[in-house]
């Protein structure tokens, strides 16, 4: 039996960069490999972020951000991912 499971990421969003982290299964049951990368937050290095996160099969973000930071990032991504 195929099981969708819904993928996650969780991004701390800078004025300068964005750490982002993924969480998914590992080959291990109950087991999760976490994996985190920094990018800047130039158009380029968001889009790269978005292929990132792509590659990990995530299709749902979490942002956390100071002040309207998060704006340029929701745009890039927004049509991506939930």
């Amino acid at each position: 039996m195929d099981v969708l499971v819904e993928r996650c990421a969780g991004l701390d969003v800078h004025r300068d960069s964005v750490m982002a982290t993924v969480r998914v299964p590992a080959e291990r049951r109950r087991q999760r490999e976490q994996h985190t990368r920094g990018f800047r937050t130039t158009i380029a290095e968001l889009e790269a972020l978005g292929d990132w996160l792509a590659d990990f099969g995530v299709t749902r973000l979490g942002m956390e951000a100071t002040g309207v930071y998060w704006r340029p990032v929701f745009r890039v991504l927004e049509g991506r991912f939930e």
